[in-house]
């Protein structure tokens, strides 16, 4: 298991940053395709694990080693802000996705559980009670500022059994093989510049017989909903994330960065290439968010 003193971000190791690796890009790469992309219709039905010298930032195409310190900024800038967005984004809803989330997730006392880009640690704190003192939770992003606030709000609620860990998803360099019995990431492998790689460390780390869950924006499965969300992506989220955390840009960002994401098949499939067995994805109000599981072989 993890160290436990790996409890003060200011001393704990890092991996590779994110964003010097490069994303991921459309593999027919077509001007017709990246055009979609940027009038927010990207479909994700050509998604490539292709590696280049540039990568995506949302809509923007930039240089692969300006991405680490791009996403930085943009949680760095949201993280006090970031519950009570989350709030008013969804109208409270994820709070019930990620309820859905932690029921798939079969966690039981005693098991070590790791949070992947856990931020705020709305999951780190459920599975810290569910473990119980035998157990063991780690919650690990890359961005110190999220790991901060999640580290306060933990302890202040008495969760013991938690440690925060600094932790790059592609890697996850401080965490021996066959660790954890539960591994999530809700709401962040979108975030991350290689995401094969980070289900390759995901499964890396995972205990044979464990489970991996990952609780992440979709792509609606109805037509009118989607247009819908789009509308509302693109409006009113920029001008929730001016109005209420100052910084509209960052929102901006996140709505496109859920375009960008894989769709519900592809990221299945991206499991499946990654070692995991018996996937499969469960969608959630009407697929604008899904809950995809893959299990490590025993």
């Amino acid at each position: 298991m993890t160290n436990h003193n790996f409890t003060n971000p200011n001393i704990l190791p890092t991996g590779k940053p994110q964003g010097q690796s490069a994303m991921q890009t459309p593999a027919n790469g077509d001007d017709a395709q990246i055009n979609a992309q940027t009038n927010g219709q990207h479909t994700n039905n050509h998604y490539s694990n292709n590696v280049g010298e540039t990568t995506h930032f949302g809509y923007q195409t930039i240089n692969a080693h300006e991405k680490e310190a791009k996403v930085g900024q943009v949680f760095t800038s949201v993280a006090t802000k970031y519950d009570i967005m989350n709030d008013l984004m969804s109208f409270g809803i994820h709070r019930l996705w990620k309820r859905f989330a932690i029921k798939m997730s079969g966690v039981r006392a005693g098991q070590h559980v790791l949070d992947i880009a856990g931020g705020t640690g709305d999951l780190a704190k459920v599975f810290s009670r569910k473990v119980g003192r035998l157990g063991r939770v780690v919650l690990s992003d890359i961005n110190q500022s999220m790991l901060e606030v999640g580290r306060t709000r933990l302890i202040n609620a008495g969760c013991n059994n938690v440690d925060f860990v600094l932790a790059n998803a592609e890697t996850l360099e401080p965490f021996a093989d066959n660790t954890f019995d539960l591994v999530t990431i809700s709401f962040g492998l979108r975030n991350v510049t290689d995401k094969q790689k980070a289900l390759e460390a995901m499964h890396r780390v995972l205990k044979p017989g464990g489970r991996l869950l990952v609780l992440e924006f979709s792509k609606p499965v109805f037509e009118p909903l989607s247009k819908a969300y789009d509308l509302y992506s693109f409006t009113a989220l920029p001008l929730m994330g001016k109005v209420v955390a100052g910084d509209g840009e960052s929102y901006q960002y996140l709505a496109e960065s859920i375009r960008m994401h894989p769709d519900q098949d592809t990221l299945k499939t991206m499991m499946t290439q990654a070692d995991f067995i018996n996937c499969d994805y469960h969608n959630l109000t009407g697929g604008i968010v899904a809950v995809h599981r893959g299990f490590k072989a025993r």
